[in-house]
């Protein structure tokens, strides 16, 4: 992100930023007009394109800034000493919650981007998602413990289900949160509903 734009007041940047994801998520590149941007973030046209030089490049500014975000945060904050994958991926969870609360679209938008099809963004877009997928991913998941697993099945196949369901749980999260406040969210119920989830895949996969 351009330091400039970074130089901002945090409630202005978060203003600008949700406002964009959210107008990117739901109509997609071509359809979002960034009048609308403006008008729901509430600053003119002209500040919008004093920090991005055009549209593209604010899509792009923010899919790069929200994907190394919570790379980094994971980078920092998941105990990579605690190899079981469920751990793992609790602990990754509850960054992406703690993220979402304070960006209520950005999953939305991250997922819309991967299916985004726009012919200005599709090289650029396309390369950023394979790097994420077969880099960064599955670097978080490559050293965990095989050996808890069951071993009358498909050691890759329940990993990728346990993958499937974390991130079933992640949208089923965000389709409860749409519309409320951040006093509305419990970060601690959702992940004693996420453990629940986890118990039953345990008792499905370990031995």
């Amino acid at each position: 992100m351009e330091p400039k734009f970074l130089a901002l007041d945090q409630e202005k940047q978060d203003r600008i930023l949700n406002a964009a994801m959210e107008e990117f998520a739901g109509n997609g590149y071509k359809n979002t007009s960034t009048n609308t941007i403006v008008k729901k973030a509430g600053i003119s046209k002209g500040l919008l394109f004093h920090y991005f030089s055009n549209k593209k490049e604010l899509y792009l500014k923010i899919y790069d800034y929200f994907v190394d975000l919570f790379l980094s945060e994971v980078q920092e904050k998941v105990d990579w000493e605690d190899k079981d994958i469920f751990n793992r991926h609790r602990q990754m969870a509850s960054l992406k919650i703690k993220l979402f609360y304070q960006y209520p679209n950005v999953f939305n938008f991250l997922n819309a981007a991967f299916t985004e099809n726009a012919q200005d963004l599709r090289g650029e877009l396309e390369s950023r998602r394979e790097r994420f997928i077969n880099h960064n991913y599955r670097e978080m998941l490559q050293d965990i413990d095989m050996s808890k697993f069951r071993e009358d099945m498909d050691v890759s196949k329940m990993i990728e289900i346990i993958s499937w369901s974390m991130e079933g749980f992640a949208y089923k999260q965000q389709a409860k949160f749409k519309g409320l406040s951040l006093d509305e969210m419990d970060l601690e119920e959702t992940l004693q509903e996420l453990d629940r989830y986890i118990e039953v895949l345990k008792y499905s996969f370990y031995k």
